[in-house]
C-alpha cells in the first residue's frame, strides 16, 4: 500500500513539473511562426520566418503623419522675406512655411514633458525675435536639414527614390527614441573594464543595443563612426597573413545583431546561409546595407558627432560625447522605415537645394 502510495505520488510530481515545464514553454514563446517570405535561391533558406501578429504591430508602430498640403514653389524665396535663414532660403515663402509646420509636428508637437523646453515652434525659436539662433534646438535645427539634404541628394545607394524627413527618426518626440553613445552609454570604468575588475573589452554588459549579448557593447564607434575592419573570417580561402582577431570578429556580431534587431530580419536577408563572405551569392539587400553603413559613417563623423559642442551638458552621454545614429534609429523594427512611405515624394523640399 505504502509503495503504491509513494509512487502515486512520484507519478503526481513528475506530472506536475511537466505541466508546470510545458506551461512555461507556452509563456516563453512569442507566436508561434506562420509565414515565411523567400528572398534568395531556394535551397539555402535564404527566407524571412514571420509573426503576422508582431508584422501587424511594426506597421501600427510606422505609420506615417499625415501630409501637410504643398506650398506654391513661386513668389520671392525664403531668404527674402525672413532674417537669418541659412538653409532652406531657396524655397519659396510658402513652401518653407509648409516645413516649419511640418517639422513642428515631426519633432516637438507637445513640447518636452517635465521640463522648460517650449511645444512648437518654441522649441527651436525665441518668439520674441524668431532670428535669433541663441536656443541650441534652432542650431541643431539648422544642422539636421543640412544632414537631411545630404542624405537625400548624395546617399540614394541607400535611401532610394523614398529619402528620409527630420519624421524618419524622431517620430513626433524631440530627441529620436533610437540613438547610441560612445562605451555604449556606460560610463568609461565599465565601457573599457577598467579598474580592480581587469580589461572586459566593453563586453558582458547586456549592450541593449546588439541584443543583450555578452559581446561588445559598443561595435558602433570604430564600426559606423569610424571606418575599422568588418570582417569575421579572413579575404583568402587558406591563410597567407596574420588574421583578424577574436575581438573584431566579436565587434562585427555585436553589429550583426543590431542591423538585424533593427529592421526585424534575420542574417540571410542580407548573406548567403550557404558562404556568409561570399558577395556575388549574396541578396541585393547586402548592398544596401554596405551603402547604409558608409551613410552612417558619413553623418555621424561630419553632422552629429561634432554637436558634443552645441548640446549642454545634460544630452551627452557619459562620456561627454553627442548622441548618434545607428540604423535602429531609422528603421526602428522595420525593414523599411515607416513603412516605406516616399518621405521625399511627399516633402521635395528636403531634397537638394535648388539653384
Amino acid at each position: 500500500m505504502s509503495t503504491q502510495i509513494n509512487s502515486s505520488i512520484r507519478f503526481g510530481a513528475i506530472a506536475a513539473a511537466a505541466l508546470g515545464f510545458g506551461m512555461l514553454l507556452a509563456g516563453c514563446q512569442q507566436n508561434p511562426p506562420e509565414a515565411t517570405q523567400q528572398n534568395g535561391y531556394r535551397g539555402v533558406a535564404l527566407e524571412q520566418v514571420q509573426s503576422p501578429k508582431l508584422l501587424a504591430k511594426l506597421a501600427e508602430a510606422n505609420q506615417a503623419p499625415e501630409v501637410v498640403p504643398p506650398g506654391d514653389r513661386t513668389g520671392p524665396r525664403a531668404s527674402q522675406v525672413y532674417q537669418n535663414v541659412k538653409v532652406l532660403g531657396d524655397l519659396s515663402e510658402t513652401e518653407f512655411t509648409r516645413i516649419m509646420v511640418a517639422m513642428t509636428g515631426w519633432v516637438a508637437p507637445g513640447g518636452v514633458a517635465g521640463s522648460d523646453e517650449g511645444q512648437g515652434c518654441s522649441y527651436c525659436h525665441n518668439l520674441n525675435n524668431m532670428a535669433d539662433e541663441s536656443k541650441y534646438q534652432y542650431q541643431t535645427a539648422r544642422r539636421m536639414i543640412q544632414m537631411t539634404r545630404e542624405i537625400n541628394s548624395n546617399w540614394t545607394n541607400h535611401v532610394g527614390a523614398t529619402g528620409v524627413s527630420c519624421y524618419t527618426c524622431h517620430r513626433g518626440n524631440p530627441i529620436p527614441a533610437q540613438t547610441w553613445f560612445t562605451g555604449g552609454g556606460h560610463p568609461k570604468n565599465l565601457a573599457d573594464g577598467g579598474g580592480w575588475l581587469g580589461a572586459n573589452n566593453g563586453q558582458n554588459l547586456a549592450g541593449k543595443h546588439v541584443g543583450r549579448a555578452s559581446l561588445p557593447a559598443d561595435p558602433f564607434t570604430p564600426l559606423i563612426q569610424f571606418a575599422e575592419t568588418i570582417r569575421v573570417t579572413g579575404k583568402t580561402a587558406l591563410p597567407t597573413a596574420k588574421g583578424e582577431t577574436i575581438a573584431v570578429a566579436e565587434r562585427t556580431n555585436a553589429l550583426m545583431n543590431h542591423m538585424s534587431e533593427s529592421l526585424g530580419v534575420n542574417c540571410t536577408f542580407c548573406h548567403n546561409s550557404r558562404a556568409f563572405a561570399e558577395w556575388k551569392d549574396a541578396p541585393p539587400q547586402r548592398v544596401n546595407a554596405f551603402h547604409g553603413i558608409r551613410m552612417l559613417r558619413e553623418i555621424n563623423a561630419n553632422y552629429l558627432a561634432p554637436l558634443n559642442t552645441t548640446y549642454p551638458a545634460t544630452k551627452l552621454g557619459p562620456e561627454g560625447d553627442a548622441a548618434k545614429a545607428y540604423c535602429a534609429t531609422c528603421h526602428q523594427g522595420a525593414q523599411k522605415p515607416v513603412n516605406g512611405a516616399p518621405m521625399l515624394g511627399e516633402y521635395p523640399e528636403l531634397g537638394a537645394p535648388r539653384n
